[in-house]
Parts: structure tokens; C-alpha cells; sequence
């Protein structure tokens, strides 16, 4: 339990610093945010609990795979916000898109022999 709590606590404390230094400079904001900080915690993380290589390649090569369809709500987002429309709405609709890419990304990783 005691684990799970460090876990925890330490993403949420990432989070908050990337909340508290945008806040500031948006640029040094995202520059932490893009790191894979939490994709390398989750891979020692998971390493620790199932020491595995090849589970572990699996893994890793799958969270390449899923960052790709995440990418273009980083310009939807954005360009929403500068045609007007409200944070929230620009928010769930690049949250809408990246859902209907990551289905999509489900769909067709097989077809081009990409296991998931």
C-alpha cells in the first residue's frame, strides 16, 4: 500500500510543479510536461513489480504507438482556443478526437502486423 502511495504522490507532485511552472512560462510548462517522465516512471515502476524484457518491450513499443493519435490535440486545442471557442468545449473536443484516434489506432495497429 505504502508503494502504490509513493507512486501516486510522486505523479501528482509532477503534475503540480508542470501546473505551477506554466503558470509562469508557459514554454518551460510544457517542456516538462512533453517529457515521458511518466512513461519512464511507469517502466521502472513496472519493472519492479514484473521484471520481465519482454513484457517490458512490448510495453514500451505500444506507448510509442498510443502517443501518435494523442500528438493532434496538441494543435487542435490551440487552434480552437484562437477561433474563440471556450477552453472546456476545445478541451473535450480534442478529447473527443483523440478517442476516436486511438480506436482507430486499435483498429487498424494489427492490420500492419503492429502489435498493441
Amino acid at each position: 500500500m505504502l508503494y502504490l502511495l509513493i507512486k501516486a504522490g510522486l505523479s501528482g507532485v509532477i503534475i503540480a510543479v508542470v501546473s505551477e511552472v506554466a503558470k509562469r512560462y508557459p514554454g518551460v510548462g510544457a517542456l516538462i510536461a512533453s517529457l515521458p517522465l511518466v512513461s519512464v516512471m511507469g517502466l521502472m515502476w513496472l519493472w519492479h513489480d514484473f521484471p520481465d524484457s519482454r513484457n517490458m518491450a512490448s510495453h514500451a513499443e505500444a506507448t510509442f504507438w498510443f502517443v501518435l493519435p494523442s500528438l493532434p490535440m496538441f494543435l487542435l486545442i490551440p487552434a480552437l482556443l484562437r477561433q474563440g471557442l471556450g477552453f472546456w468545449y476545445a478541451l473535450a473536443a480534442g478529447c473527443v478526437v483523440t478517442i476516436a484516434l486511438y480506436l482507430l489506432m486499435t483498429w487498424i495497429a494489427p492490420r500492419l502486423g503492429i502489435q498493441l
